[in-house]
């Protein structure tokens, strides 16, 4: 894990979620995943938006041509734990598709205008939107 991304995660969990710098009044929560061919436990600090009682999370990787490695992880381990406030819950991933992925998809780069910017950059066709569902 990054220092900048161990910088973030001890920030919110040191106070009930709230992160600043660039993260200062984003919505953020600590994705768990497990490695989906080493095992390895990582956790991985996401905006989201909540959805109808769920979360969603975006494999933006800052508009990169390659999807970031916690969705390959979630793909083989859906299952997992997310922090949000000073709460974990357990959770499981899935991605969404259609009109439900652009509702999502939309309503993000309208709030978070940085979204489309990560979309004009990158090369796939398009960026994955998970839902995490409590379970």
């Amino acid at each position: 894990m990054s220092d900048r991304n161990e910088g973030i995660i001890e920030e919110f969990r040191s106070n009930d979620g709230k992160v600043g710098g660039v993260f200062t009044d984003a919505p953020l929560l600590l994705l768990h995943h497990t490695g989906a061919r080493t095992g390895t436990k990582r956790v991985s600090p996401l905006m989201y938006q909540e959805i109808d009682g769920a979360y969603a999370v975006f494999a933006s990787k800052g508009g990169a041509d390659t999807n970031p490695s916690w969705f390959h992880n979630l793909k083989a381990n859906p299952k997992t734990v997310i922090e949000i406030d000073s709460v974990e819950m357990v959770v499981e991933a899935r991605i969404a598709e259609g009109e439900e992925r652009e509702a999502i998809w939309e309503r993000q780069k309208s709030d978070w205008p940085q979204f489309a910017g990560y979309e004009k950059k990158t090369a796939r066709d398009h960026i994955p939107v998970i839902v995490l569902e409590a379970v």
